[in-house]
């Protein structure tokens, strides 16, 4: 299996290492396999957690590391304190032979630190983005999205970000189904984009405002249909510039991209169970036509449809035996499998 590998060092926050090890690490009998290979690994025999809150013992060497296809880097609030010599040796050496890197949080600045984020995209904690900044110039930081995506090395914002980058990451190796079924478990939003704004300002209202997920469960159920913004205004009861700012505020997005994100993720899985006829994966998910599914997919995963399909597609009765159904309409009818 693809080994993850935790370096975890002085004064690492331990929410990020819980992270890690809930995406990760934990066994998926609900799957009736693991995903990954995942372990831990310091530079010493005893680790001081930030604060002093505790100290881990009993991990794997640094040397784990040199065996790692993904390497998580570890962070703290500390960030003007140079890490340890040792620990930038590690992830530079990952990072030549081609292995992972993820870093969440000020784990950007161990990254580069390290001197792999030169000339390279990368995010940080909004909190310390001039600091970075003024540190390390040569790196391009995109300053409020929630994780960058650039490849081998992957960075996420804050510490609940780290959730949604370690999803990514599930669904990047693992496809859409099973990242659904891990956020499931950890009861935490199946998808959220990196490109979302790490901090969303919420003033509180003069009168109560209604959750938009009674509209958003609605419209989930409904994405086989061609639904419009004003479908969506009209079934909020509200009009269309006033469900513009609700969903700036509630979810850092417009309603066309959360839609448009939607439809992706219902056609994704209903290629991962077995639907091989991109006009009806199209018409299904309400992207229209299998013309404006290629782009969309490509776009979004760099694969086409039949490359996807390849990478992640699974027997449709395993995948709907494994796994509970998806929101909205049945995938097939009973008793008939996708053609």
């Amino acid at each position: 299996m693809h080994r993850v590998v935790v370096l975890v060092d002085e004064n690492s926050n331990p929410f990020e290492l819980g992270c890690a090890t809930e995406v990760f690490g934990l066994h998926r009998p609900e799957l009736g396999r693991d995903l990954y290979d995942f372990r831990l690994c310091a530079a010493g025999p005893l680790t001081r957690m930030r604060d002093g809150f505790f100290t881990l013992t009993g991990v794997a060497p640094l040397t784990e590391v040199d065996h790692a296809d993904t390497v998580i880097v570890p962070n703290r609030p500390d960030v003007e304190v140079p890490r340890r010599p040792q620990v930038l040796d590690a992830i530079r050496r990952a990072h030549a032979r081609g292995a992972r890197l993820i870093g969440f949080c000020s784990g950007a600045f161990t990254l580069a630190e390290a001197g792999v984020l030169d000339g390279r995209r990368a995010t940080a904690h909004w909190q310390w983005a001039d600091a970075f900044r003024d540190r390390f110039p040569q790196v391009e930081l995109e300053q409020d999205v929630l994780f960058v995506d650039d490849g081998d090395i992957l960075t996420a914002a804050g510490s609940a970000a780290a959730l949604d980058l370690g999803l990514h990451v599930v669904r990047r190796d693992h496809g859409a189904e099973i990242a659904s079924a891990v956020s499931r478990r950890l009861v935490f939003a199946a998808h959220r984009d990196g490109g979302q704004r790490q901090f969303i300002e919420r003033p509180i209202p003069d009168i109560p405002d209604h959750s938009l997920a009674p509209l958003l469960a609605w419209a989930q159920q409904n994405l086989d249909r061609p639904l419009t913004i004003r479908d969506l205004a009209d079934q909020a009861a509200t009009s269309q510039a006033t469900l513009h700012r609700r969903f700036r505020t509630e979810l850092g997005t417009t309603p066309l991209a959360w839609l448009t994100g939607e439809r992706l993720t219902l056609a994704r899985r209903l290629i991962e169970r077995g639907e091989a006829r991109l006009d009806v994966v199209a018409r299904r998910s309400g992207l229209g036509t299998a013309t404006n599914l290629r782009s969309l997919m490509r776009k979004e995963t760099g694969l086409t449809p039949t490359q996807y399909r390849l990478r992640f597609g699974t027997n449709p009765l395993a995948a709907r035996r494994a796994l509970p159904a998806a929101p909205g309409a049945p995938l097939s009818a009973p008793g008939r499998e996708p053609a």
